[in-house]
Parts: C-alpha cells; structure tokens; sequence
C-alpha cells in the first residue's frame, strides 16, 4: 500500500517537479560553470607525464582521454562553423559586392571558368563563416585548455575570448582599409599592361590575405596561452625581440602581395607591435603562475 501511494503521489507531483527542475536548471549550469572556473588542477611537470608514457599505463589512458576531448571539440567547432558557412550563403552576394569596391565592383572582374562564379561564392561564404563562427572556435579551444589552467588563467582566458574575436576581425579590416588600398594600385600598376583579373584570383588573393593577418593579430593571446600554461616564458621574449623582428619580416615577406618595402612595413608594423603587447601579457600570465600554493595547515 505504501509503494501505491508512493507512486500515486510520484505522479501527482510530476508536472510541478518538471517545472522546477526546468526553472532551475539555468542556475545549476552556473553554478557548476562558477565551480568548473574556480577549481584548482592537479599539479603535474609536463616532463613527467611524457617520462612516464611507457612505463604507466594510466599515463597513457589519460593521453588518449585528452586526444578524445580534442576531438569532440574539434567536432563541435567544425559543426558550428559548417552552420555559420550555410548561414553566409544569404548574405555572400553582398559581400562579393562589397569585396570588390577596392577594382570598382563586381562588374570590373572576369569568370573564366565554368564554375568558376559558384568557386568564387562559396570561398566569400567560407571566409564569412570563419568571421561569424570565430568566437565559438576560440570558446572550444578554450574548453580543451582550461582544465590544466588555475581558476585566474581560466578567468582571463574566457574574458579573452571577445578580445581574440576583435583582434581576428581587426586584422581583416586592416587588410581591407589599409594593406589593399596600397596594395592594388602599385599591382595595377606596375607596368603598361592592361589589367583584367579573374574573379578568382582576386577574391582569392583578398580572402587569404584577410584570414593569415587576421589570424596574424591573434598573436598576444597565443602568447598569453602559452605563458599560462608555463610552455612560453617572457623574460625569453624580452630578450629575443632582435630575433623576433627578423622572423616577422620573413613572415611578412612571404604573405605580402607587393616585394616593396612599404606593403611590406605596413604588414610589419602592426606584428611588431603585437609582438610587444604579448610580451606584457606574457609578464601578466606567468606572473599568476608564480603565486604561491595556499600553505597546508600545520598540525596542532
């Protein structure tokens, strides 16, 4: 008889639970959220972990449980992003328009090929869903990271995820408003030949060129990263800014449209700049790997 009135009584409160755990749930996730950033992780030399890859086979299991997590991110994020290129498909158009302001629009460009105009179109949308999906990618990576992160690493990392958002799309627009308007006319220019550039290879050319500065301008929050997790230190950066200075200008060599030095120094400057900004939030990161482990309480 108890059992029965247990179970009428089980039915009879169901709706009202259903609503209260639905009601509450929002403020479970935050609570296990705030739980999840301010949990402290397990001390261990990565040194050690890879000494004892051969010889402790919960070293190697835990391995393989971190390659699994880096896959269901990476899932997760190439999903999001495959939906962000779909969503882009209705507002491509209009930015080939806008794309092609810098030659006069989209009139001044040639399709040679036979698919060559649909090429052209699902490269805009590609690039546009990279733009729109960008923040959720940065939000996955951080996911993977944070757990070997302390709860102030983790803290600043989240907080940093709008800041990288901003420095890829900075570095778009930089390329945009800045590198191409120099960059075009000197291309176009360079001799008596007269210009009449595929649609391919100018949109081509735009779109790789605005996605490697962008992801260019994500430098200080690699850096960042990297300090806090104790893999990057800043006193080395500091010290090394000679070199530094020489590898981004091979690398502004290699992915500027012009071998002019001006085209040039305008990729530079804006790299070299970031370099110091990541040595400040290199000295920023690792300082908070430099404080102390609460002291034990010492016994009575």
């Amino acid at each position: 008889m108890r059992k029965f009135f247990s179970g009428v009584w089980r039915v009879i409160t169901f709706p009202f639970r259903l609503i209260f755990n639905i009601a509450a749930s929002p403020f479970r996730a935050v609570a296990r959220f705030n739980k999840f950033l301010n949990t402290e992780p397990e001390e261990r030399p990565l040194t050690d972990v890879f000494a004892d890859l051969a010889t402790d086979s919960s070293v190697r299991q835990m391995m393989w449980d971190q390659v699994e997590a880096l896959r269901a991110h990476l899932l997760r994020a190439v999903v999001v992003l495959a939906l962000a290129v779909i969503a882009s498909f209705w507002y491509a158009e209009r930015l080939m328009d806008f794309l092609a302001v810098p030659v006069g629009g989209l009139e001044k460009l040639q399709a040679i090929q036979v698919t060559e105009e649909i090429g052209v179109f699902m490269r805009v949308a590609m690039s546009a869903g990279i733009a729109v999906a960008f923040p959720y990618i940065a939000f996955e990576l951080w996911l993977f990271a944070a757990p070997g992160l302390r709860p102030r690493e983790r803290k600043f990392g989240l907080a940093g995820i709008p800041f990288a958002t901003f420095l890829f799309l900075l570095g778009m627009a930089f390329t945009f408003y800045i590198l191409l308007p120099a960059a075009l006319p000197f291309l176009g220019g360079f001799t008596k030949i007269a210009q009449f550039w595929a649609a391919r290879e100018y949109f081509g050319f735009v779109t790789s060129l605005m996605f490697w500065i962008g992801i260019f301008f994500e430098f200080p929050l690699v850096i960042y990263v990297l300090s806090a997790m104790g893999l990057v230190k800043p006193a080395v950066l500091a010290q090394q800014w000679r070199l530094a200075i020489v590898i981004i200008s091979v690398i502004a060599a290699a992915i500027t449209p012009t071998i002019d030095p001006v085209n040039m120094g305008l990729v530079m400057a804006p790299m070299i700049l970031l370099y110091f900004v990541s040595i400040g939030l290199s000295f920023l990161a690792y300082a908070g790997r430099g404080k102390t482990k609460p002291a034990e309480s010492e016994p009575v």
